[in-house]
């Protein structure tokens, strides 16, 4: 009778112990590795490259957005220039510049870390197209580490839209990233972005996957 009890005791404690390893499994993301690159206005287009121009696709991202055949060259105050910056597409409200913090040492400039999209007091950069050249007072950034995803994806993860998160590689640098925003949307396929710097300091590639440790 004493060794049945001990058996349950030990099968229940097994059990617990499994239950709570499996909630500490994760969710895993695969990641996308981001190289610099700009998202421009219709008018700043066609400054660049003239009057009535239209973005051409050169291959589909996610959320109906592309890469375009069009690349142009980044100027930072100090005439430092990086050549061959792809321009992504469709057209925006507003124009964007996103680098690296190599590239930004690179630019002789002080980059901050932003979401897309908030450019208020940023840095400044001007843009070089074969047709023409635009200065924007602020528009440069270094993109903050995030996460796309669909709305099933966040509710498997049990995450929510907005929310900063953690991830881990398990690689043999063993990198956590914290400070990961969470993007849910419809149009999203599940992809972590990191930049050029963050892939190569975690030996990290597209392709390659983390898990969310919250």
């Amino acid at each position: 009778m004493e060794t049945n009890n001990i058996e349950l005791i030990t099968r229940m404690v097994l059990q617990a112990i499994d239950k709570n390893e499996k909630k500490g499994d994760g969710f895993v993301v695969p990641i996308g590795v981001s190289a610099r690159h700009i998202h421009l206005t219709q008018e700043h287009v066609e400054a660049l490259f003239g009057p009535g121009y239209q973005l051409t696709k050169k291959k589909d991202l996610m959320g109906g957005q592309f890469a375009s055949n069009e690349t142009v060259t980044i100027v930072g105050l100090k005439l430092r220039a990086i050549e061959n910056v792809r321009i992504l597409g469709p057209v925006r409200k507003a124009s964007q510049v996103e680098v690296s913090a190599t590239d930004a040492i690179k630019l002789g400039m002080n980059v901050p870390v932003r979401e897309s999209g908030d450019v208020a007091g940023s840095a400044p950069i001007a843009i070089v197209g074969p047709k023409g050249a635009i200065y924007l007072k602020e528009g440069c950034i270094v993109a903050m580490r995030h996460i796309h995803m669909s709305p099933k994806d966040a509710q498997a993860a049990g995450v929510k839209d907005g929310q900063i998160a953690s991830v881990k590689a398990d690689n043999e640098r063993g990198t956590i990233f914290n400070q990961v925003k969470i993007r849910v949307d419809d149009s999203f396929t599940l992809e972590m972005h990191i930049d050029t710097d963050e892939a190569n300091a975690a030996k990290i590639a597209t392709g390659n996957t983390v898990t969310i440790i919250k």
